[in-house]
């Protein structure tokens, strides 16, 4: 199935969705359409795709425009049997772009639109005729005086405005949207079996010793998440570990200057570069720790992902990381950007490698905080309520 553009729609339908359809006509279904900026391999669209699962296996009809042409994940919402429609944008104000969304949404003619960090300029119209709300999970802080503007006369027509992080709230609350209409409603994500995927296999798979010692870094290779900082901890740990493997998961710009710097302070075999991977989660419970550095503007998706598969979390401290991880209790925190955080860095891999009393414990603490606070069914729920007062 293609749309008028000739973009790909995730026709991979599974059989209950296609008996779901079949029964439009004699019956009412709520119908939901997800406006995302793009479909890579980052955390609103990881959020996303679990939510629309969720929300398809409770009878909704669900469906997903994005508005960006490279959507490496929209086979993960066709496998799902969730149409996906690819509806690009030349620039960030389009005309023509809106004009599409707009015969889109009112050709699909959705019960709720629920837009994800998006904020297209034709979407006041739409809102006339049909609720919708809004997901803002990340602080942007590139945008202009013109841009927030706009965010505000955007924010006017939105039922609720959504959010993770009470942090990312407090900040788009300081820009001028109104605090009445947001509502926190933490991430989601399935807490997997310990060792769900084998480690042999993964080993095997990257040509890894046997007793490799693995750390996970999952991220953008952008310059916001410092992953030279991480590199240059390796290189002072392999001193005392040299089957130490650091695994990094992810593309971007930077890439070519971080595998040169790699190769230059370390190797490219203790060092692994391994570009995007199609499910990084299922990496995480073969990590022993995932570092991350970033000065995040978000939560992290990797750093929710890690300790729901148990594994301890070594992460920037940061006000969004410091909503997930807990010091000394479900991982550590170092501060950004030092070089002391580096040295600290290591120190802490250091214990978890020696000490399986206190990995064990972190690892039980980070999977019982997420069962606790961030359990899938519970996010799904809490959608399911915001839709039905919108």
């Amino acid at each position: 199935m293609e749309l008028e553009w000739g973009y790909d729609v995730g026709s991979q339908m599974s059989e209950r969705s296609r008996s779901v359809r079949s029964c439009r006509d004699c019956c009412t279904m709520p119908r939901i359409l997800f406006i995302i900026d793009s479909l890579g391999y980052h955390g609103a669209a990881t959020q996303l795709l679990a939510l629309a699962k969720g929300l398809l296996e409770r009878g909704y009809e669900v469906h997903v425009a994005a508005l960006h042409a490279d959507a490496p994940r929209r086979g993960e919402l066709g496998s799902a049997g969730i149409n996906t429609a690819i509806l690009p944008r030349r620039c960030e104000i389009d005309p023509l772009a809106d004009l599409r969304l707009v015969r889109h949404v009112r050709r699909l003619r959705p019960n709720i639109v629920h837009t994800w960090n998006t904020v297209p300029g034709m979407l006041g119209p739409i809102a006339n005729h049909i609720p919708f709300v809004a997901t803002i999970d990340r602080i942007d802080r590139w945008k202009s005086a013109c841009e927030w503007a706009i965010e505000r006369r955007f924010a006017q027509y939105a039922k609720l405005l959504l959010t993770n992080s009470p942090t990312v709230k407090a900040w788009a609350v300081e820009h001028g949207l109104p605090a009445k209409k947001f509502r926190v409603l933490p991430s989601g994500i399935a807490v997997r079996s310990a060792r769900e995927l084998d480690r042999s296999a993964i080993l095997e798979t990257y040509s890894l010793p046997s007793d490799a010692r693995l750390i996970g870094v999952v991220g953008q290779l952008v310059p916001a998440k410092r992953v030279k900082d991480l590199l240059w901890a390796a290189d002072l740990l392999r001193v005392l570990h040299d089957n130490l493997r650091l695994l990094v998961v992810g593309a971007g710009p930077l890439r070519p200057q971080l595998e040169e710097y790699a190769r230059l302070a370390s190797d490219l075999e203790h060092i692994r570069f391994l570009g995007d991977v199609a499910d990084a989660s299922k990496l995480m419970s073969c990590f022993e720790v995932l570092w991350n550095a970033g000065d995040n503007v978000a939560q992290s998706a990797a750093v929710l992902e890690a300790m729901a598969a148990g594994t301890p979390v070594i992460a920037s401290d940061t006000a969004v990381n410091r909503e997930l991880v807990v010091e000394g209790e479900t991982g550590f925190l170092i501060p950004l950007g030092s070089r002391a955080g580096r040295a600290a860095r290591a120190r802490y891999t250091d214990q978890i490698f020696q000490n399986a009393e206190l990995a064990a414990r972190l690892s039980a603490a980070a999977r019982g905080r997420v069962e606790l606070q961030h359990g899938l069914e519970q996010y799904v729920e809490q959608h399911i309520q915001v839709y039905s007062v919108s």
